[in-house]
Formats: C-alpha cells, structure tokens, sequence
C-alpha cells in the first residue's frame, strides 16, 4: 500500500502550499535581514531552524568559465567549423543595446536596482497568486536566475547528471539559489549581473545569450537592437521553445507586446512608441548558426579527421565523453596545418575529375602532406560531408585509415614498388644493377626469404604456386632495376625481391609510416602479393611514405593540429613536428632518378615546370587507381576508384566519358598534375638532391637472357632508360599507348578479376585481402603489371 502524504507537506494541497510559503518565507528571512519580518513572526520558531539550515548551504557561487563555443581554424587563420552545444558571443555590457537592458528588466525584475538579491515584496505577490489561482508564476529575481545559470552551466562541464532547470528545483534548490544570489549581489555590481545574466541565458534551441540570439533573429549585434527587437528577445526568455518567433510567431508577437506593455509602465517608452510598437509585425532576419563539421565552411572531411584527434587525444579529458565536453563547451580555439588555399586547389580538382553525385559512383581524393614538417596541408574528396543516402554523400573520409574515417584504405598496386627499390639499394645494389624479369612462376612451396617469419622464411601455399603477370608484353626478360620500375614490369618487381629478404622491404615501408588502412599494422611481409601492392592502404598513408623521399630520406609523421588553446588562454599539448632520418639521403637520391622520369615525362608531359618525382598505381582489376607524387614542398596522393564494390572501372561511364582502361595515369595522373600547376608553386620548388655518384642506366638486352640475374652494374654500353626506343618488340611504348592498345597486347592468361578491397553498400570501406578462393595473400600469383 502506498504511504499517505501528510497534507502538511503536500504542496499540491492548499495547506501544502500554505505551509511551504511560510517555511520559505521565514528562510529567505533570514536572509534578506528583515524583508520577509512579518511572515517570519508567523512561523517563530522556525526561523531559527531555517538559520541553521541556511547555515550548511554555500555562502559563494563556485563558477566556472561560461560554455563557450570551439572553432577550428586552418594555418591561414580562416575559420573552418565551430563546435557548440550552447552558440555563445560574450560581450560586455557596453556592447549591448540600453534597449534590452530596458526589456529584460522590466519584463523580468522591475525592482532589480532596488533588491538585494531576492525580492521580498515579489516573493509574497507571486506566492499568493500561486495559493489563489490555478496558474503559476516565477518569483526569480534576474539575480537568482543569473545564479542558476551559471549552476546549470557549471554542471554541464563538471559532467554532473542533475541539473536544476525551472520545473524540477526542490526547496532546497531554491533556497541555496537565493542565498547563493544575496551572496553574489555582495561581491558583483548591477551592471556585472545583468552582463552575466545577458551572457548566459537561453534564447533558442542551442543560442545562449544576447548577443548569439541578436545574430540569430536579427542578423546584427546586441549593441545595435532597436526597442521591439529587444522586447522580443526579452520576452523569449521566459519560454524559448513556446516564443520563438520561427516556429511560434504568434505567441512571440503576444510576449513581445506583453514586453512592451511592461516597458511603458516602467517609463521606458511612451505611449505613442508603445502603440506603435505593437502595431507592427514581427521582422525578423534570421541566420541560422552552422556548427560541426557537416556546416563546415571548407575542409568538412580534414574537420572530421580534427575532431576525432581531438576526442581520442588524453590530454583533453580523462575520457571520450570528457573530451566531448571541452571540445563543445570549452571555447577551444584549434590552429589546425591546413592550407585553405590548397584545400580549395584540391577540392575543385576531385570534383573536376569525377563530380560529386557522378552516376558511377567512383571516388576521388587528394591528400598533400609538407615533407619538411608532415603538416597536412589539404585533404578533399568527391563528396558531400553528410549521413544522409543520397547519392554522392557521405560520412566516410576516404583519405584516412578506418580508424580516423571509417574507410578501410583501397590496394596501393605499384606505388609500392619503389620501396623494393629501396631495399634493393641498401642491399648495396644500384639503379643500374640489372634483375632478371624473365622468371614468372613460383611453384608450391616455393622458398622465400623473410627474417622475420618464423624459421626466417616463407613459402609460396597455393597448389598452382604463383603466376605472375605484366600489362606491358615481351617484358619477362633481364633488365636494370631503373627500366623495371619505369615501366612499372610486375616481374622485375617480383625477381628483385626474391633476391633480397622480404621483411627488409617491409622493413622500409614500416620506416616511412606505410600501414595497412584497416588496423594500422605494418604491411605483412609473409604473403608476396604485398609487392604489388594488394594490402589496403589510406592516401594519407601514401603520401607521408612519398614525402620521405621528397625529404631526403627524413620521414615526418603527420599531423594536423598546431596549437589548441581555450577561452582562458590556456595552451593543450599537441603532437609536435617529429622527423626522423630513415633512408641514407643518397638511396633517395639514387631512387630519385628514375621516379623524377616517371612524373615529368609520362605523368606531367611537360605542363609542370619544376622538379617532381612519383609512380602510378593500379589495382588488380582496375577498380582502384593512383598517382603518388612530389615536389621538395608537397607530397600528393592522388586516388579515383570504387568505394563500395570491387568490380572493375572499365566499361564505366565517369564524367561523361567510358574508359575502356583505367590506369594511374589516365584520371589519378592528370587530376594530380592539374593541382600541382597551382599547388607546387605556393611550396619549395627546389632540385631534388643528385645522387653522390652518377649511375649510368644499361638498357636491357631484347634476347632472353638465362634465369639468373646480373648483380654487376654494365656501365660500358648504356643509355638512359628516359630516351630508350630500341626495344625491337615495342615494349617501350608509352603507358598511354598501351592503355589504348588491343587487348593482344596482354598476357592471355592475365587474370583481371582477382583480390580487391571488399566494402560494404554504404561506403565503409573493410578491406580484406579476399579470404576466398581468389585470396591474393594465399594465392598471391593472381597479379597483373599494376600500373
């Protein structure tokens, strides 16, 4: 059975009420030093029980700094996104309109100049009203509001779970809130109350104080409101929700009359200025605040990657839901790197190349990184930053790994066969040295060398062993490493690693910052395919690998966030710029050589007119496709590709235009060309460091030379591979020329259709290396020339 509630102590009861008012008024008694002296003889005794409790309540308000809005700025200082969950300006009282301060206290506390805090005569007004009549009505001095303002306020960033908010205060609530509000007219005058007051209160929805809400409704600043303008954002405050003047105009126009009325009893306007004032419609000029990365003024996918640091990053908060609240309550200014001129470059180019919304749904990105300090200087892709289905949006940040932007990364193909030529250099090997590209099958079992494997090697599983495969035909011969990687020959790839150790080349990916996009591990050494790329990797990812050679050899890791401060000027510890020597400066340089070829003349064709270096990439089945370039100041990925499907782009419709092949270098090359024209200049320009000694580059031989290999570098009868044309079987001809070639040209058992990214239907990337039949990791044969 349910215990009975004494009317004594029901306040829904007449009695209840009476009696609550007599408790209440004898406590803020003792309070106000005489104001409520008759109804406290009432009660007698019980003053001297509200003393004692009134003792053990806070005598000071413990504030905190006001919620304020967090804004990300990029390294030019314009203004990319603002997180909030109260939209605040603090201004001073000198900045707001003598017009609202006119409003909000007649409407609100008309003997706000003349109490102490609490308002007795108030206080006995309204509670009769309250006993009598079948209404309410507040009895909240603007002084005790200004308190539970800034309680609420310090609740909210204190993480506490109860929150006083009007309709759910207990006595005791109230009562520390008037002792609280007698304490605070002792230590702030007038004018700091009402700007306090001014500065915190609702107005609308996620608009907090007078200044934010004067932007909101009128498109002006506070100090600018005209009378009725100010007598509607007074008059808002009692019911934000029931007054806003978008949703609820009427009841707006009828608060801000009833305003208005209040401010002709108190002599604020006269009777002609009040009649006309309410004869007038609402005019409003409304500008909604934009906050969060979707409202962002640029760079909305960089703004995300921004965010997600923020919330990851300890030094921000003890957790995630900490962190949340300093980023949306903290008033956090965040200096980012990017550049908002090459973010703009950038943007345009992606959606130059493929538009957002293009019925083929193929993805675009450009992601720049500095060499010199691993800055992110822009980041964009070719699609709307938003959840909603529609085509050609998303959430998915397709530069990033999975764990900064839910995108698993996309197969690199032959971008990462400059890091086997690395390893090939440090093996005390040159440019020169010539690999034998004629051996193309690897049979079960086949032996590898990996130190890092268990018992320091691997074997190749697959029943039919490995088959490998080039684009370009009559290439399965001796050549110089320079030539195979010119031309992008899968098997001198291949034949080269197997002369070195496996967990070498990894080794080298790992010490530029390559890594798997899925899990952010190093590129696994224990399956061949990761030669030729078939491990899903972010563009970020590609493009910090290529600016340590960019670099001479000095791997930066990349960062986005300078300096982070909040509205109390204090600084947060970011990541600093962190490089560190990687590769022997003159491997770079010797690697140099032959990728400074591969973008001047196959990729740029004459249109950039500084130093620039890089290599293509294409996936197995062509649904993935890159340029990875640099120039000393920038390091670019370039990327177009599938998103949510591994079939492949041949046969597509992109832009208007049906490629019967997509390579590298047909939509990733020129788009990265066309940013870098305007992009490259804004950064260094300067020579790529010569190699100590020159290395002069044998062309290979057009016989079919034995199965093994030269390691002797044949310096006596050679031409650089740039001007080569003496390849009796037309191998040399231009990537171009072989993209529009018959597809005689290729091996007729080349498999197209094998291991690539597999993603879900909404663009979530989840790469895997095809655990099937098909899995390139255990049949890593399965390998066409990949660009």
């Amino acid at each position: 059975m349910a215990q009975r509630k004494s009317p004594f102590f029901d306040t829904a009861t007449t009695l209840g009420k009476v009696v609550a008012f007599f408790g209440i008024s004898a406590l803020a008694g003792v309070l106000v030093a005489g104001l409520f002296t008759p109804l406290a003889a009432v009660v007698g005794a019980g003053a001297t029980t509200a003393s004692s409790v009134f003792d053990e309540l806070p005598a000071e308000l413990e504030e905190e700094p006001m919620s304020l809005p967090s804004e990300v700025y990029s390294a030019d200082g314009k203004l990319m996104a603002k997180f909030f969950e109260e939209n605040r300006i603090p201004v001073k009282i000198d900045d707001i309109s003598e017009n609202m301060i006119d409003a909000i206290v007649s409407i609100e506390d008309e003997r706000f100049y003349e109490h102490h805090g609490v308002d007795g005569q108030g206080l006995a007004r309204i509670v009769v009203h309250n006993l009598t009549s079948d209404t309410t009505q507040g009895a909240s001095t603007l002084t005790q509001q200004y308190v539970n303002n800034q309680l609420i306020n310090a609740g909210f960033l204190r993480g506490e779970k109860r929150l006083t908010y009007s309709g759910t205060k207990t006595v005791g609530d109230k009562l520390r809130e008037m002792k609280l509000a007698v304490a605070a007219e002792k230590q702030m005058s007038k004018e700091q109350i009402l700007e306090g007051y001014l500065n915190l209160v609702l107005f609308s929805r996620t608009t907090y104080g007078v200044e934010a809400a004067s932007k909101l409704f009128f498109s002006k600043s506070a100090k600018d409101l005209t009378v009725p303008e100010a007598a509607l954002l007074a008059g808002i405050v009692q019911s934000p929700g029931a007054h806003d003047p978008i949703s609820n105009p009427e009841s707006a126009k009828n608060r801000q009359n009833q305003v208005l009325r209040a401010m002709y009893r108190n002599d604020k306007i006269t009777k002609e200025e009040y009649d006309e004032y309410v004869a007038a419609p609402l005019k409003l000029k409304y500008s909604e605040p934009k906050q969060g990365c979707f409202s962002a003024n640029f760079g909305p996918y960089f703004c995300d990657y921004v965010r997600r640091q923020i919330l990851a990053d300890k030094t921000f908060g003890k957790d995630e839901a900490a962190r949340e609240r300093l980023l949306y309550r903290g008033g956090l200014k965040i200096t980012t790197t990017l550049d908002s001129r090459l973010q703009k470059m950038a943007q345009k180019q992606v959606e130059k190349s493929v538009p957002i919304g293009d019925k083929s749904g193929v993805g675009a990105t450009l992601i720049s990184v500095d060499p010199k300090s691993g800055d992110i200087k822009a980041m964009a892709q070719n699609t709307k930053f938003a959840i909603d289905k529609k085509r050609g949006s998303t959430a998915v940040n397709f530069n990033v790994d999975k764990k900064w932007g839910d995108s698993g990364g996309f197969q690199g193909g032959s971008t990462l066969k400059p890091y086997v030529a690395v390893a090939w250099l440090e093996s005390g090997r040159t440019m020169g040295t010539r690999v034998n590209a004629q051996r193309d099958h690897f049979p079960q079992y086949d032996t590898w060398k990996a130190s890092c494997a268990d018992g320091g090697s691997i074997q190749i599983l697959d029943n039919n062993g490995w088959k490998v495969n080039n684009a370009i035909g009559n290439m399965k011969k001796p050549m110089t490493m320079d030539y195979g990687l010119y031309w992008s020959i899968n098997t001198a790839t291949v034949n080269a690693a197997k002369e070195l150790d496996l967990c070498k080349i990894t080794g080298v990916m790992d010490r530029v910052g390559l890594h798997r996009a899925d899990n952010q591990e190093g590129i696994d050494p224990t399956t061949p395919s990761f030669l030729l790329g078939a491990q899903p990797i972010a563009p970020l990812s590609q493009a910090t690998g290529f600016a340590t050679f960019a670099n001479d050899g000095k791997r930066c890791n990349p960062r986005a966030i300078t300096k982070v401060t909040d509205a109390a000027g204090n600084s947060y510890k970011v990541p600093a710029k962190k490089c560190e020597n990687v590769i022997d400066s003159d491997v770079v340089a010797q690697l140099n050589t032959t990728m400074k070829r591969i973008a001047s003349d196959r990729i740029a064709q004459g249109a950039i007119n500084f130093p620039i270096a890089g290599k293509t990439g294409t996936n197995d089945n062509e649904s993935s496709t890159w340029f990875v370039g640099y120039s000393k100041g920038l390091s670019t990925a370039a990327w177009v590709g599938r998103t949510t499907d591994i079939k492949s782009m041949v046969g597509l419709n992109i832009n208007g235009v049906v490629f019967r092949d997509v390579w590298g270098s047909i939509i990733a090359g020129p788009m990265w060309t066309r940013y870098m024209t305007e992009a490259g200049p804004l950064y260094d320009t300067g020579a790529f460091t010569a190699p100590q000694k020159k290395v002069r580059i044998s062309e290979p031989s057009t016989r079919q030379d034995s199965d093994s290999s030269s390691d002797s570098n044949d310096d006596s009868d050679s031409t650089n591979s740039q001007s080569s044309n003496a390849d009796a079987d037309n191998s040399t001809r231009s990537e171009q020329a072989s993209e529009a070639s018959s597809e005689s040209s290729r091996p007729a058992n080349e498999n197209r259709g094998s291991s690539q990214q597999n993603s879900s239907n909404n663009g979530n990337q989840s790469q895997s290396d095809n655990r099937s039949n098909n899995n390139r990791d255990n049949n890593p044969g399965r390998s066409r020339n990949n660009d």
